[in-house]
């Protein structure tokens, strides 16, 4: 929301698709806390590598919601993101150019667009992991 207001656009502070990337963020936490419940929980630590993602390393639901968790997590960054950049592009009040807009809205704007073109691909991971795990595909064999 502090983006909005340092472009002198408070009526984007809280537009629709800010909305909906925050409101996305409970349901992420709640999979990820469920995912700490079922049975042992996840019990991978930091990483997801295939092996340790298995059935057989994990036989209990908890990794599906963790990854579905994750998921979501990410789909609100993308959505925040496209935010950021719509409003730093479109929102600029009147007679001020863009080579006069400030350092910290110019590097969030990069920075949203950086993780716009990033997030897809750790999407893809998590989608192949998902699809290893649940249809015995041979994305990490």
């Amino acid at each position: 929301w502090a983006v909005p207001l340092l472009l002198a656009a408070p009526d984007m502070v809280f537009a629709r698709l800010n909305n909906l990337s925050f409101w996305l963020l409970p349901a992420a936490t709640v999979l990820l806390l469920m995912s700490n419940e079922v049975e042992e929980g996840v019990g991978t630590g930091w990483t997801l590598y295939p092996p340790l993602s298995a059935w057989l390393g994990h036989p209990a639901p908890a990794m599906e919601f963790m990854i579905l968790g994750l998921h979501i997590a990410g789909l609100s960054s993308i959505f925040a993101s496209i935010n950021f950049v719509t409003t730093g592009a479109n929102m600029r009040p009147e007679g001020v150019a863009p080579h006069r807009t400030t350092l910290f809205i110019v590097s969030v704007i990069i920075t949203s667009f950086l993780l716009v073109t990033a997030m897809p691909v750790l999407a893809a991971a998590l989608t192949m992991l998902l699809t290893d795990r649940n249809f015995n595909t041979s994305f990490f064999d």
